[in-house]
């Protein structure tokens, strides 16, 4: 079994494979790191991975490292991966992002895929039919929207995601969320055009740790897929293994 680490701005999944099959996932909030020793007890783990976008805390790492099996650390740019990366300055590329282009050229191969990650960021990754990442955008997530709007204005208020959000709002509160869900959704449907314009056989992942409930009504060929970053991670953990 591998044991793969996926540590995010917010939060850390702890995912359990068996061969290329999801067992388990495990979400670790800061400071809640005990969780980690609890997770590989309860699996007889071989091998496992991790990979960080935010600069981890030092117990955490230590605790990581020791760990009774071998652990091996993603570095954008410096692990090998089994795809070709055309991105111009790939050690600043998030490891997140390449693990989640790895995973869509696995699942499909020899199509163009898109990759959208709705999180702190939203990120839109583009795997072409040959099997290179190609770049991709980041953009503010619907957190940083809330939080901008409260912290760079003068009165309007913090509001949480969570609620109604009609066409226009009737409140100050619903005018902010509507304006930024419906924000969201609209930028991703322009994207997700935009491509299939070029791409008429273009596939889409929809990943993330924000769930929005959003409803297109064309027929995007969106897939939602919580996993992806891990699938990419345990595919990179895979091709590395002999050199462990």
């Amino acid at each position: 079994m591998n044991l793969i680490i996926d540590i995010g701005n917010t939060c850390a999944k702890l995912v359990c494979f068996d061969g290329d099959e999801v067992i388990e996932e495990q979400r670790v909030d800061k400071g809640e790191y005990g969780l980690l020793d609890k997770f590989c007890k309860k699996y007889t783990f071989e091998r496992g991975i991790y990979s960080t976008v935010v600069d981890i805390p030092q117990d955490f790492e230590k605790k990581i490292k020791g760990l009774p099996f071998p652990m091996l650390e993603f570095l954008s740019g410096i692990t090998p991966v089994p795809i070709v990366n055309k991105y111009r300055t790939p050690k600043t590329l998030g490891s997140d992002r390449l693990a989640a282009a790895v995973a869509a050229v696995w699942l499909q191969p020899g199509r163009n895929v898109l990759i959208i990650d709705v999180g702190t960021c939203i990120t839109y990754d583009y795997v072409n039919a040959a099997g290179e990442y190609k770049g991709g955008n980041i953009s503010p997530g619907p957190t940083i929207r809330f939080r901008a709007l409260n912290q760079f204005t003068g009165r309007l208020p913090f509001v949480d995601r969570e609620g109604v959000t009609p066409p226009f709002g009737n409140t100050t509160i619903t005018a902010i969320r509507s304006g930024v869900i419906r924000g969201v959704k609209y930028e991703i449907e322009g994207y997700v055009r935009r491509f299939l314009e070029k791409y008429p056989d273009l596939y889409v992942y929809l990943t993330g740790g924000v769930h929005l409930g959003m409803r297109f009504k064309e027929k995007f060929p969106i897939f939602a897929d919580d996993f992806i970053v891990p699938r990419g991670l345990n595919r990179i953990l895979q091709y590395n293994e002999k050199n462990m």
